[in-house]
């Protein structure tokens, strides 16, 4: 399998370009990842009001640590505030724009991954913003250090030449989602392995998922952001306002009708 690649000077635009996907080592550092843990694990511990209900069983370890889906329109609690500053930080918003251009911050979202918490079947990010007419760009941050062990991303370089591809039933227990895309034949994931402060950076159509977190006492604790061209005219109403650089509220017209994959598909998710 080929490695992913990493940013060095020169050569990130043309890496993205060309495997959809560019691994950035030590973006942010161990410490400010530390801070980022603390405040959101306190959080959670307080309660589950930033959650989102991915309808999980009460018994799952996702119940008592779902996801964070867009904490930094809470600028009521800490982890809210602390999701909007990173949001906004000028280190993403440097390599985003080197990527995609000027550019507008959509969503932001933090993932707990308990011990033996399910993975993620594989999708492409677009299907839920439905950003247009150019893709969204996603910045994971490793806030713990990841493999497969506790459940670190895979993706598929080189997927994000293909069209969005509308998902089946995923039928499989090792996902908390219910549907997955199939790939073509010659396409195969691979597995990352981030240290704590690295960051992803992928394109709206990159297949990936996760597998499940088998370790007994490793989280896999992540905050990701997306992005979208300034350009862009529409893009699905859950994610609006969208937000410039310095913070400033942007509005663009909803997407309707669901995308490629039709009325019956809610963009409202993510």
């Amino acid at each position: 399998m080929p490695a992913i690649g990493s940013a060095v000077a020169g050569s990130l635009a043309s890496t993205y370009q060309r495997d959809g996907v560019v691994l950035v080592p030590g973006l942010f550092s161990a410490a400010e990842m530390d801070h980022v843990r603390d405040r959101f694990m306190a959080e959670v511990e307080r309660g589950t009001s930033l959650g989102w209900d991915d309808g999980v069983p009460p018994g799952d370890p996702l119940a008592r640590y779902p996801r964070f889906v867009h904490p930094h329109r809470r600028p009521d609690t800490a982890a809210g505030r602390m999701a909007r500053a990173l949001m906004l930080d000028p280190r993403l918003f440097r390599i985003v724009t080197e990527l995609i251009g000027p550019a507008w911050a959509a969503q932001s979202m933090f993932y707990f991954k308990p011990p033996r918490a399910r993975g993620q079947a594989m999708h492409q990010d677009n299907r839920y913003l439905l950003a247009h007419p150019e893709t969204c760009l996603a910045a994971w941050v490793a806030v713990d250090a990841t493999d497969r062990g506790n459940g670190g991303l895979y993706v598929v370089p080189g997927s994000h030449r293909l069209d969005l591809i509308c998902p089946e039933p995923a039928e499989d227990d090792t996902s908390f989602t219910n549907d997955v895309i199939r790939l073509p034949a010659g396409m195969e994931p691979v597995q990352t392995t981030m240290a704590s402060g690295d960051t992803l950076f992928f394109h709206g159509s990159l297949a990936h998922g996760s597998p499940p977190n088998t370790s007994t006492h490793r989280f896999r604790r992540s905050l990701i952001f997306h992005y979208v061209p300034a350009a862009n005219t529409e893009i699905a109403r859950f994610h609006q306002p969208l937000f410039t650089p310095d913070g400033q509220e942007i509005f663009v017209d909803d997407a309707h009708g669901g995308g490629p994959c039709g009325e019956g598909f809610a963009a409202d998710g993510a």
